[in-house]
């Protein structure tokens, strides 16, 4: 496999240096950019949007649990598929979410939003061993709360009092930030190993964009540790196991 040229330790560091420049300077343009977005204006969303969770239907208002911020996951789901056949990039995405507490003590709830039915759906997040607040969105539910967009985005919510608005949403590569290895791989020497990046000639591009990146052998990649450790997959649908799926 090519690997970069090989030279001394002080030419190295001179054209790291360099590269720094670079990299600070795209540290501070996304700090301008957070802040452009913390000035955005604000749209109002009926509170009583009905979603079901686990004790049954509750209004949009009851998924800040109380907190004054929502973070919102809208999952893609397939009805009636295999866990295999899930999307695989929310589940990429949603999985890096383990670690809530420090969402909670800047007063932000995050919570997946999934399109699927509610039994069969949470079983999957059973699966996968996720810890973050799961909600199904009935489907009279999903107008109010997409208006024309689809389900794979984020979107944040402010609350005020019985009052809820939302104050910014993203999709495509704009839900990047909650996946911490794709920033982890960016620094690596081979970088994703995706069909689109610009790499020097022989580079590894074992992965295509259209869903590959997210799966291994037929399944969303996560799900095999899940399956080593016994976890039983069996979401109570009947459809196929280890069909072409491709989500984004």
């Amino acid at each position: 496999m090519p690997t970069p040229p090989l030279t001394d330790r002080e030419t190295w560091q001179k054209q790291l240096d360099e590269l720094r420049l670079r990299e600070k300077a795209h540290t501070r343009e996304g700090d301008a950019i957070a802040a452009a977005r913390r000035r955005l204006p604000m749209v109002e969303v009926d509170p009583a949007v009905p979603l079901i969770g686990a004790d049954g239907p509750v209004p949009l208002l009851d998924v800040f649990e109380g907190r004054t911020q929502l973070f919102a996951s809208y999952h893609m789901w397939h009805t009636g598929r295999s866990a295999a056949d899930q999307c695989e990039g929310c589940t990429f995405f949603n999985g890096h979410l383990l670690e809530l507490s420090y969402l909670h003590s800047r007063d932000v709830t995050f919570a997946v939003l999934c399109q699927g039915p509610f039994e069969e759906s949470s079983r999957y997040r059973d699966f996968m061993g996720w810890q973050a607040p799961w909600y199904s969105v009935p489907a009279d539910s999903v107008g109010p709360l997409l208006a024309g967009r689809a389900f794979g985005m984020k979107a944040c919510y402010l609350r005020q009092g019985d009052r809820v608005f939302e104050t910014y949403w993203t999709s495509g590569r704009g839900v990047e930030p909650m996946a911490p290895s794709y920033g982890v791989l960016d620094m690596t020497v081979h970088g994703r190993q995706e069909d689109w990046e610009d790499s020097p000639e022989g580079w590894p591009r074992r992965f295509r964009t259209d869903g590959d990146q997210f799966r291994l052998d037929g399944r969303p990649t996560s799900q095999w540790s899940r399956l080593a450790a016994g976890r039983d997959d069996d979401l109570g649908t009947t459809g196929p196991a280890g069909g072409e799926r491709h989500c984004h």
